[in-house]
């Protein structure tokens, strides 16, 4: 055991010797002060050389032989053709491998598989099958790190299109879209926390400046993970059908019905698919209520009843699940789901509901939507004039951009809706003709409260 330790010692401070011997090396911190200022200017051909230098000679000196050096080949390769260009790209995917081995603290399992796939695929140097191969083994190591828009969205849909040439079965694709689609879920949920947290200083414009950089940069992403998660589905497209789900699961079912998770993600695909009418659903749902009743399992119960025309029943189920549910998100999914139940029946109850789910999640851009919808909709219900009827709309505007502000993955769907009611509400001719600019229209029908006229 001495032994052992007095060479552990050893090694330890050889290790130390080099590293010194590298700082101490003049050229190299020579060549780094170089290369780091040509770099700053994005002169990157000019630091080429003597990055290489660095790289080569003291790889650990600085981190900047990473991040420079990224920045670097990166723009030698968009420069380049040829040999020249598939050697700056082996010289790029040696520098990913590098820079955990001697930065581990700054770079993760996650960074580096992502950074080479995604060169490669850009490179068109791999195959499906390697994408698919280096995306899945990041992920699979590093979930938690694994959070680029493209690399999901890439990542699913290499294994989509192996699964279309017979080299991958379907089960793996729907496991694999579970995983995907509940990260990039997860993502948004830490972004629209911040929105949330942010927006109340924002609209008293209270913001520090990093404060605003922060809701920014959670706007932008919460956006780009809107798209990749509505990229993701296209993708998946009619595989996911009733048609496809059905046999699968019955074909399954024997082998996996003990396997709660498996349950789970069965009975809840088939639910958000809509397959709820065939007999397999009532099979897996029962499953489910035996290995785990839960929140879930009133959930979908309540889509049974509601499918039968027992909609008094389906929502006193859909209220026990609100009840027995503990996390916020998936309890305002379910208030909203009651929310779209009784539209139809009492829109001042389905507006009751959608706003519990927004009390429940303030990021639950859907239940703004709803409401907005539910205004809309009520427009020859809610004044006695031309003039009062179309000024709901301005109000039915307010929640749809309500809808993108708080959760701006929606941001799209939530910008047209909006545009589409303001579209419909009083011209700027309108306003002027009726005399109503600045004034205010109060609203005497369930929607109540008033809206404010533009001026012009």
């Amino acid at each position: 055991m001495k032994k052992k330790h007095y060479l552990t010692m050893i090694a330890v401070f050889m290790t130390m010797g080099l590293s010194m011997a590298q700082a101490q090396n003049p050229e190299c911190m020579t060549n780094l002060s170089i290369y780091a200022e040509h770099a700053k200017v994005k002169n990157y051909d000019a630091a080429y050389e003597p990055w290489k230098m660095v790289y080569e000679s003291c790889p650990d000196i600085n981190k900047a032989n990473f991040s420079y050096g990224e920045r670097i080949l990166k723009h030698k390769i968009e420069n380049s053709s040829g040999a020249d260009k598939d050697g700056y790209i082996q010289e790029l995917l040696s520098l990913y491998d590098n820079s955990i081995k001697y930065f581990p603290k700054n770079y993760s399992a996650a960074d580096i598989g992502i950074d080479k796939a995604l060169l490669m695929y850009d490179s068109k140097m791999a195959s499906d099958e390697q994408i698919f191969k280096m995306l899945d083994d990041a992920f699979k190591k590093d979930k938690e790190n694994f959070t680029n828009p493209k690399a999901l969205y890439l990542y699913f849909s290499s294994l989509v299109d192996l699964h279309s040439a017979g080299k991958k079965d379907l089960q793996e694709v729907f496991d694999t879209y579970d995983d995907v689609t509940e990260k990039v879920e997860d993502e948004n949920k830490k972004l629209t926390d911040v929105i949330t947290r942010l927006l109340p200083k924002d609209s008293l414009g209270t913001l520090t400046s990093k404060e605003k950089s922060m809701l920014r940069v959670a706007s932008t992403n919460s956006e780009s993970y809107g798209k990749v998660g509505a990229s993701i589905d296209s993708k998946l497209g009619a595989l996911a059908d009733c048609d496809n789900l059905i046999p699968l699961y019955e074909k399954s079912y024997e082998e996996k019905k003990g396997d709660v998770a498996w349950v789970k993600r069965a009975v809840g695909r088939m639910f958000s698919k809509e397959c709820t009418d065939d007999p397999m659903f009532r099979k897996l749902f029962e499953a489910q209520l035996a290995l785990e009743p839960s929140a879930s399992a009133y959930l979908y119960g309540g889509a049974l009843k509601q499918k039968s025309g027992d909609t008094n029943g389906a929502i006193a189920d859909f209220n026990k699940a609100v009840e027995l549910e503990t996390d916020s998100y998936k309890k305002s999914d379910i208030l909203y789901k009651i929310a779209t139940t009784v539209r139809r029946s009492s829109k001042s109850q389905a507006r009751s509901y959608a706003l519990k789910a927004i009390d429940a999640n303030p990021a639950n851009g859907k239940a703004y939507l709803l409401i907005a919808n539910l205004y809309a909709s009520s427009a020859n219900d809610c004044g006695s004039t031309p003039f009062e009827k179309r000024a709901i709309y301005w109000k039915a505007e307010d929640m749809a951009r309500k809808a993108g502000r708080v959760d701006p993955s929606l941001g799209g769907t939530a910008s047209q809706t909006a545009a589409s009611y303001s579209e419909r509400a009083p011209s700027k001719e309108m306003i002027f003709n009726s005399g109503m600019a600045g004034k205010t229209v109060s609203f005497s029908c369930w929607v109540g409260g008033s809206v404010k006229v533009p001026n012009l």
